[in-house]
C-alpha cells in the first residue's frame, strides 16, 4: 500500500488542473449517485436489524422472563454468527460477484428477522426461536455490509472518490446507529415486538434497490484458481500485516466500546434514571449523532491522505478514552452524556480512516476477502461488548469505565505505531 502526502504546492497550471480533475470526479460520483444511495442503504438496513433492538432490551428482559446476560445474547448471537462467516462471503464476492452474494445475504437476514418476530409474537417459550432467528440474521448480514465495501473500491478508480463514498457509507452505518434507538422505542411502544418484524421490510427495500440501481463493474479477468488466490491473500498479510493487523484490531475494539457503551446506557437510562420509552430512544441517539457527523466530515476531510487518516484515527481514539476514563468521576445524567458524545466523535472520526485504509491498500483481486477480515474483527467487537458490560456491571461502574477506557488507549498505542504511512514531498 502506497501512503502518501503531498506535501510541496502546486503551481497555478497545476492547481487548475486538479481543479478540472475535482470536477471530473465529482461528474463520476453524481452519475453513481443513485447507486451509492442503494448501497448505503444495506448498512442502514443492517444497523437498524441489530440497534433498534437495544432500547428495548429491559422490556425484554421482563416479557421473556430472561437475566440480563440472556438479553445480551440477543445482540451477540448476530454477531457471532457473522464473523465466522464474512470471510466466506468475501471470498465468494471475490469469485462470483458482489451482487451475487449481497442480494440473496439481505433475503437470508429478512427471514431471519421474520422468524424471530414470529416467535416473539406466537410463542410463549420463545427465547430460543428468537436466539435462532437472530442467527439466521447474522448468516445474511456476513454477506451484506462487508462486502459493500470492497464493491465501492471496485466502483471507482480514484481513491479521492473511493474516500467520499466509503465516508457516505459509514455515514450511513452510523446514521442507522441513530436513529435505531429512537425507532425502535417508538414501534416497541406499539407493540415490544414489533422492531422485529420491520426488519424485513427494510430488507426487502435494500434488494429491490440493489437489482435495479446498482450496475457491478465489468471485469475481464477470470476468477482466480483457489490456490493462487490463496498464496496471494497470504502475501498479502506477509507483505502487509503489520498495519493491516493493526487496523482489524482497532476495528474490534472501536466496535467493542461502541456496542459496550449502548448496552450500558439503555441499562443505565432505564433503572437508574427512569428515562423508558421513545424518551430513551431520543438519549441513546445523542452520542450515535455526534459520531454519525464525525463520520461524514471524516470521510470528507481525509480524501487520499493517509499521514492525515493516522492522525485522525489516534486522536479520535484518544478523545474516546480520556472521555471514557473520565466517567470515574461522575456519572451524573449531563456529564455523563457530554462525555459519551465526545467519545462519540472520536470513534466517528476514525472508522471512515479505517474504512479507506483497508480498501485502497489491497489489490482488487484480493479486496473482498481482507475486508471481510476486518468486518469479522469489527463484528467480534460488537459481539464482545454487551455481555462484557453486563458482566462489569455487577461489580461496579467503574470497572467499566476502567475496562472499556484500557481498551481504548491500547487501540490508540496501536494506531500511533503499527500504521506508518510515508510521507513524500
Amino acid at each position: 500500500m502506497e501512503h502518501i502526502e503531498q506535501l510541496s504546492k502546486s503551481p497555478p497550471a497545476a492547481k487548475k488542473k486538479q481543479a478540472k480533475a475535482g470536477h471530473k470526479r465529482w461528474n463520476e460520483i453524481s452519475k453513481q449517485k443513485w447507486a451509492i444511495l442503494s448501497l448505503s442503504s444495506i448498512p442502514l438496513v443492517m444497523t437498524l436489524g441489530n440497534s433498534m433492538l437495544i432500547p428495548i432490551l429491559p422490556t425484554m428482559e421482563k416479557k421473556l422472563d430472561i437475566s440480563s446476560l440472556q438479553t445480551s445474547m440477543i445482540i451477540t448471537v448476530y454477531s457471532i454468527v457473522a464473523i465466522f462467516l464474512i470471510p466466506i462471503a468475501g471470498y465468494l464476492s471475490d469469485h462470483i460477484g458482489r451482487k451475487k452474494v449481497i442480494i440473496p445475504s439481505l433475503i437470508i437476514a429478512g427471514i431471519g428477522g421474520i422468524i424471530a418476530g414470529g416467535a416473539a409474537w406466537k410463542l410463549d417459550n420463545a427465547y430460543w426461536v428468537i436466539l435462532a432467528g437472530r442467527a439466521l440474521q447474522g448468516v445474511g448480514a456476513a454477506g451484506a455490509f462487508p462486502i459493500v465495501l470492497p464493491l465501492v473500491g471496485d466502483m471507482f478508480k480514484n481513491e479521492d472518490d473511493v474516500s467520499v463514498c466509503l465516508g457516505i457509507i459509514e455515514t450511513s452505518n452510523t446514521f442507522g446507529k441513530v436513529l435505531s434507538p429512537i425507532f425502535g422505542a417508538f414501534l416497541a411502544g406499539f407493540i415490544w415486538f414489533l422492531p422485529f418484524l420491520s426488519f424485513p421490510v427494510f430488507c426487502a427495500i435494500s434488494v429491490v434497490m440493489m437489482i435495479f440501481l446498482v450496475k457491478s463493474p465489468k471485469s475481464s479477468q477470470k476468477p482466480v484458481p483457489f490456490r493462487e488466490f490463496f498464496n496471494g491473500v497470504k502475501k498479502t498479510f506477509s507483505e502487509k500485516g503489520r498495519w493491516l493487523y493493526a487496523i482489524f484490531f482497532i476495528g474490534g475494539i472501536l466496535m467493542l466500546v461502541l456496542f459496550g457503551i449502548l448496552f450500558y446506557l439503555s441499562e443505565i437510562f432505564e433503572k437508574e434514571y427512569g428515562i423508558k420509552d421513545i424518551k430513551k430512544g431520543f438519549f441513546l441517539a445523542l452520542p450515535l449523532g455526534a459520531l454519525c457527523l464525525s463520520s461524514f466530515i471524516g470521510g470528507k476531510i481525509i480524501k487520499k491522505n493517509k499521514v492525515l487518516m493516522k492522525w485522525l484515527t489516534f486522536g479520535g481514539i484518544l478523545a474516546a478514552a480520556l472521555s471514557i476514563g473520565a466517567l470515574w468521576f461522575s456519572i451524573k445524567l449531563w456529564y455523563m452524556i457530554t462525555m459519551f458524545l465526545i467519545s462519540g466523535i472520536g470513534i466517528g472520526i476514525g472508522l471512515p480512516c479505517l474504512d479507506t485504509l483497508i480498501t485502497d491498500g489491497v489489490e482488487k483481486k484480493e479486496r473482498g476477502t481482507i475486508t471481510s477480515f476486518y468486518a469479522s474483527m469489527r463484528f467480534i467487537g460488537v459481539a464482545a461488548g454487551p455481555p462484557i458490560i453486563a458482566v462489569l456491571m455487577k461489580f461496579s461502574n467503574q470497572w467499566i469505565f476502567i475496562v472499556m477506557s484500557s481498551l481504548s488507549i491500547l487501540a490508540a498505542i496501536v494506531a500511533l505505531f503499527a500504521i506508518k504511512p510515508k510521507a513524500k514531498g
